[in-house]
């Protein structure tokens, strides 16, 4: 995959090897962990067709109106900017991925998705490694949670890709509450998948979906997408899982009709940012705190540095404890 000048650089591409000893022996679900929303539409195909993720009346819109119609679904399809490695030198750690094969295509090969297919997903994947090689004490969470047109041979033809790119990279499943850095840097562990399909059970270096809840608002309005944050983060399972917060607004098919051709980022995201990092900013991490935050287009504000630095938070908390 090409890559574009990063409009961040790689100031955080080694942030997690630079925590202080306190925070690499913490639990990683009590740390502050910033992460991507639909982290791979950077680049979406408008020659293929539109994917099965898609209602039938825009599949409908999209054959009548090819040219324009897939013009307009680029728009509203990428939530990012900024290409996996470019992500990761950014701090980005936490990937959220959606895959399908291409109906009618012979062989098993899968694609992500987000209304337009995305690059081939052994590409990304490839990426991800490369980073992971020149940077031994990062570590990335990869989330598979939805899939299309995906029959029993393609799940068996993504698993045995993950555990052929990234090897004895891969975490086995075990308790949440073991997972901490020092842990994962003596096993010389770097990539936790969670596969949210019955196909990976028994697969031991496949976490299973439940261990990784991501509550998701579906709302346009900053305000109930707050207060959505903040009641999830209550309801926080106490052990057992890491949490994905959302801090994300989702257009509806009204939001698209207004905002048609300005797109999700002008219509929709760049307006509310503010309040949404504003929210970002005033959290906390920790056992009742924040763990993952994602956004969408992360290099539109200072996200990945304002989520890692709300771990200097707990390193505050310990000082004032009693010795």
């Amino acid at each position: 995959m090409k890559t574009r000048p990063a409009g961040i650089g790689n100031v955080h591409a080694d942030w997690m090897g630079s925590l202080p000893s306190k925070l690499s022996a913490m639990p990683l679900r009590h740390l502050a962990v910033p992460g991507s929303h639909d982290s791979f539409t950077f680049w979406v195909d408008v020659h293929a067709p539109v994917g099965p993720d898609q209602k039938v009346y825009v599949k409908y819109l999209a054959t009548m109106f090819s040219v324009l119609a897939k013009k307009v679904m680029v728009k509203w399809s990428m939530t990012q900017n900024l290409t996996f490695k470019e992500q990761l030198d950014a701090g980005i750690r936490y990937f959220d991925l959606r895959v399908s094969s291409k109906p009618g295509e012979s062989g098993n090969e899968i694609y992500f998705i987000h209304g337009l297919f995305g690059h081939k997903v052994r590409d990304g994947l490839l990426e991800i490694s490369s980073f992971l090689g020149r940077h031994r004490k990062e570590v990335v969470f990869l989330d598979f949670n939805h899939y299309y047109a995906m029959e029993a041979e393609h799940h068996v033809y993504l698993i045995s890709m993950l555990q052929e790119v990234f090897g004895s990279k891969l975490c086995n499943n075990c308790a949440v509450e073991n997972v901490t850095l020092d842990y994962l840097w003596e096993k010389k562990y770097q990539v936790i998948v969670f596969y949210h399909h019955p196909s990976a059970q028994g697969v031991p270096v496949m976490w299973p979906g439940n261990k990784i809840p991501a509550p998701w608002a579906n709302t346009t309005e900053p305000i109930k997408l707050i207060e959505f944050l903040e009641t999830t983060l209550k309801e926080r399972d106490k052990q057992g899982s890491f949490h994905v917060s959302q801090a994300i607004l989702t257009p509806t098919v009204n939001t698209v009709a207004k905002g048609l051709l300005w797109g999700l980022r002008s219509y929709l995201v760049e307006r509310n940012l503010p309040t949404i990092m504003s929210w970002v900013e005033a959290q906390r991490p920790g056992v009742d705190g924040v763990n993952i935050i994602t956004s969408d287009f992360v290099d539109l504000t200072d996200f990945a540095n304002v989520v890692i630095k709300l771990n200097n938070l707990l390193l505050s908390e310990q000082n004032r404890k009693p010795r």
